[in-house]
């Protein structure tokens, strides 16, 4: 079996720097990083996980956890790309990723220092949890290097990725007006979300800056499902008048408006414009299909991986990153008429 010592007398390197490069340590410049793990490959180097970490401390394993995963989220495949941007990039270091699934209910039964040390975890990654979670406040207060997605808190172990939400739902509403709507409504998730609270603040942003009042009235909840969106949206559309456009916060919900409005005979879009948010998969094919504010999980779940691992080594100070949201325009959205 190979060994350190033989990728080094194989490549030229110390066997310090092999080390350090078969490790994931940042001050080993890529180019070297790939010369010693071509070696490594070329002599079937497989390192002695447990050996590893009695001497580094380490386990060389992030954890992803993940909440309120159900069946019928088969539909949005965002935490799925965000599974799928960590998984890589730990690949390329040669760290493990564990997939922690938990709901509410299961964070009251053990707590996050329970799961994370019972897993031996170097990280985590946390995506989808809300507001008044436990394990988001025990994760906060932690010493555990984590990384929260769409949750922006920030101290010495604790980083979060995100996108550009304000500037988002901004150029959403600032399209909608263009195209002549004025009486735009806001359909957002649901309160224990930071992201709801994010979006909403950046809807009353937008209607001031266009010169628009905002109205209460126009402002619903569809809790970031399609049939509760499909429900309020039915009473909403029947109930409130001369409404032209709405904007959601999810293309889930957005989803549920545009089946409302179908079985209301609201013609999208002569009549009602809908744009969603997240881009997801379905967004293209749906009739007509539904401009959305496209964002990147798998993107979000890679530089969430990164920034975790650079926490880990302590060589990074900031502890946030934002990334790039793009307006895609398609059939669901089009002039007042």
């Amino acid at each position: 079996m190979a060994t350190i010592k033989d990728i080094a007398k194989d490549t030229g390197f110390s066997v310090t720097t092999v080390s350090r490069a078969l490790n994931g340590y940042s001050d080993v410049n890529e180019e070297t990083r790939a010369i010693i793990r071509a070696s490594a490959q070329k002599l079937q180097y497989s390192p002695n996980m447990l050996a590893q970490s009695l001497v580094t401390k380490k386990s060389k394993t992030i954890g992803l956890l993940v909440s309120d995963l159900k069946r019928e989220s088969v539909k949005d495949n965002f935490v799925f790309d965000v599974l799928c941007g960590v998984s890589e990039y730990v690949a390329t270091i040669d760290y493990e990723m564990i997939l922690i699934s938990t709901t509410t209910s299961k964070q009251r039964n053990k707590t996050f220092g329970q799961v994370v040390s019972e897993r031996n975890l170097d990280g985590v990654v946390i995506q989808g949890l809300k507001k008044d979670d436990p394990y988001l406040t025990e994760a906060v207060a932690s010493q555990l290097p984590t990384v929260l997605i769409d949750i922006p808190i920030e101290n010495d172990s604790t980083g979060y990725v995100t996108s550009d939400q304000e500037d988002s739902v901004k150029t959403a509403i600032k399209y909608l007006s263009r195209l002549g709507h004025r009486k735009i409504a806001f359909m957002n998730g649901h309160k224990q979300a930071y992201v709801s609270g994010i979006r909403f603040k950046a809807y009353q942003d937008a209607l001031s800056e266009i010169g628009i009042d905002y109205d209460e009235k126009l402002l619903c909840y569809g809790d970031f499902e399609e049939e509760k969106a499909y429900q309020t949206a039915l009473n909403f559309l029947l109930t409130t008048q001369n409404v032209s456009a709405i904007f959601c916060a999810s293309d889930i919900m957005a989803l549920g408006v545009l089946k409302a409005a179908r079985e209301l005979q609201i013609p999208v879009p002569r009549e009602l414009s809908i744009i969603g948010f997240d881009n997801i998969l379905l967004t293209r094919y749906v009739s007509p299909p539904l401009s959305t504010v496209a964002q990147n999980p798998f993107e979000l779940g890679k530089a969430a991986a990164t920034l975790v691992l650079e926490i880990i080594n302590q060589t990074s100070t900031e502890h946030h990153q934002i990334l790039h949201n793009e307006l895609i325009v398609r059939e669901s959205s089009g002039p007042r008429i």
